[in-house]
């Protein structure tokens, strides 16, 4: 069985805000290692979670963790999350963004620079796009403006500038050197690596995250029973102004949260990951 082991983030927080109901049946979107569910299960032994995940590792890992609640309460769904077709309204809808610890340390999967890896980074490893088909294909002005875009990169035209010039690139770690060697000396040695950016524009142009993420939200507040309430946790701002915005600009959404929710200090000392996190609430006008 794949280790598909992640620590959830904001979890008391997402629970609390849900405000959850006996017998209530909640969704959670991007179940990763299964701890968000596992938390909606906790709250109330009548409580039903289906679980979607686009990664089928993730799947199959909290299918096996969690085996004690399925299939009597725990349902699955592979796929993109804006793809969803439900059969029913839910009392709840959860949503954590973004890549999840096992994808980042599973070096094969090439999310990561830390390890050589095939440019892969795809969250569906069935779909045909790649990094590797990005960063060796693509024009050069379509690489500078994607990581600029999704990398809020300031350094992007050079580093497209560098990877055209360099390509074929192979490995993680071979595009890593290159995007050092865009840059200038100085931001060579700073608190974030150089390709940090570059490498989360890649993987969101790869798992096309921002455009699924609009779609999904759109979707999802008419799967919500009137009443119902959705959380989403982003990790970047990227997510959290589309989540904030399309909160705010629906017709079938009240705002819960003005400002986002934040981990606790002591989430964030043991959980590194939590620090960027940010959390807001929805919830279905009634």
């Amino acid at each position: 069985m794949t280790n598909f082991h992640h620590q959830s983030v904001l979890s008391r927080e997402l629970i609390a805000g849900l405000e959850i109901v006996p017998e209530g049946i909640y969704l959670d979107a991007t179940v990763g290692g299964g701890g968000h569910s596992q938390a909606l299960l906790d709250t109330d032994f009548t409580v039903k979670v289906v679980a979607i995940d686009r990664d089928c590792s993730a799947i199959a890992a909290t299918r096996h963790r969690l085996s004690s609640y399925y299939p009597q309460r725990l349902q699955f769904w592979q796929g993109n999350y804006a793809d969803y077709q439900p059969e029913f309204l839910f009392d709840g809808i959860i949503a954590d963004l973004g890549v999840s610890s096992p994808q980042l340390d599973n070096p094969e999967r090439g999310f990561s620079f830390r390890h050589s890896a095939p440019l892969d980074m795809r969250m569906d490893r069935a779909q045909p796009l790649t990094a590797a088909e990005i960063v060796n294909h693509w024009t050069e002005v379509a690489l500078a403006d994607t990581i600029y875009q999704y990398g809020e990169e300031r350094f992007s035209r050079r580093i497209a500038k560098r990877i055209v010039s360099t390509r074929p690139l192979q490995t993680t770690t071979e595009l890593a050197e290159a995007i050092t060697r865009a840059v200038p000396g100085k931001y060579r040695y700073g608190k974030i690596h150089p390709a940090t950016r570059t490498f989360q524009a890649l993987r969101i142009a790869v798992n096309q995250e921002l455009q699924s993420l609009e779609h999904f939200i759109d979707r999802a507040q008419t799967w919500l029973k009137p009443g119902g309430t959705i959380g989403i946790i982003s990790f970047h701002s990227l997510e959290d102004r589309i989540v904030k915005h399309r909160f705010r600009g629906s017709e079938l959404l009240q705002v819960l949260t003005k400002k986002p929710i934040v981990a606790a200090e002591t989430e964030q000392k043991n959980n590194p990951r939590s620090r960027s996190a940010k959390l807001r609430f929805a919830r279905r006008i009634t």
